[in-house]
């Protein structure tokens, strides 16, 4: 098992227009994803994503909803579907596409299930000001909107 070693994450959110990025896209996952706690103050999710699987603690937002604490660590994907069984209800089932637009690669998240429809794109930057190059299926941003945070979409 492998630590990863990024202890800030710094991304956009924002809906998605049109499907016209999965021609754009280089990989796309399969993604279960529970949590164990929605703490605002701090989350706690098992994902499953195609044959890895991660447990993430993710601190409070800063105010503008761009910035947070996230460790992660890989876990055997075994014990990730054993976990997933103690998370609190409506786990999230998603299709991410990952889709390089310029110096930045999108996660495109396709929800399926209760969130059928919904289809949201994040951006992970070095620092919050850093420009990026916006794609013509880049809609409103949601950055900073707790309606369209995962934890909140699994309540």
């Amino acid at each position: 098992m492998q630590q990863i070693d990024n202890m800030q994450e710094i991304e956009r959110k924002f809906k998605v227009l049109c499907d016209s990025y999965k021609a754009e896209a280089t990989a796309r996952h399969h993604i279960i994803q529970g949590y164990l706690s929605r703490d605002p103050e701090r989350t706690v999710r098992i994902r499953l994503q195609d044959n890895q699987a991660f447990i993430t603690i993710k601190g409070k937002s800063n105010h503008s909803g761009t910035s947070r604490y996230e460790w992660e660590k890989a876990i055997p994907p075994h014990e990730a579907r054993e976990l997933l069984r103690l998370c609190q209800p409506h786990p999230i089932d998603k299709t991410r596409y990952e889709v390089p637009v310029g110096r930045h690669t999108f996660e495109v998240d396709e929800f399926h299930g209760r969130h059928a429809g919904l289809v949201l794109a994040e951006v992970e930057l070095a620092h919050e000001a850093e420009p990026f190059a916006r794609p013509p299926w880049l809609g409103d941003e949601v950055t900073g909107n707790p309606h369209y945070y995962n934890a909140n979409l699994s309540k």
